[in-house]
């Protein structure tokens, strides 16, 4: 059983910087990739970007594209993502998942559904 808590949420001006985190209880030597998705009020969940656990191979959704960096720091079981040049129109509950099954295309790691460990995610907001 793996236990996701992410933290580093808040309020920023659009144009700002956050960092997310994602701290995984357990050893993540078990999950092939963790992902970022993230819902705003009255739409569904999206997919923000994911890391594959062994290697680094990264995939972003296109809005968010050259603005965010996921990454991973493997000794602290830990993943980051680092929100630049924030918009408006990124506020959301930004939620953390662990998929512990090979993906192989964009479209895999983009689906909710194939996470298998949810984290109970942190409010970003970003103020115009």
């Amino acid at each position: 059983q793996v236990q996701l808590v992410e933290s580093g949420g808040g309020l920023v001006q659009a144009g700002g910087s956050l960092r997310l985190s994602c701290a995984a209880s357990s050893r993540t030597f078990s999950m092939y990739a963790m992902g970022w998705f993230r819902q705003a009020p009255g739409k569904e969940r999206e997919f923000v970007a994911a890391i594959v656990w062994s290697g680094s191979s990264t995939y972003y959704a296109d809005s968010v594209k050259g603005r965010f960096a996921v990454s991973r720091d493997s000794a602290k079981n830990t993943m980051l993502l680092q929100m630049n040049s924030l918009k408006p129109e990124d506020t959301a509950v930004y939620y953390c998942a662990a998929d512990i099954n090979y993906c192989s295309s964009y479209g895999c790691y983009a689906t909710a559904y194939n996470y298998d460990y949810w984290g109970q995610g942190t409010q970003v907001t970003v103020s115009s």
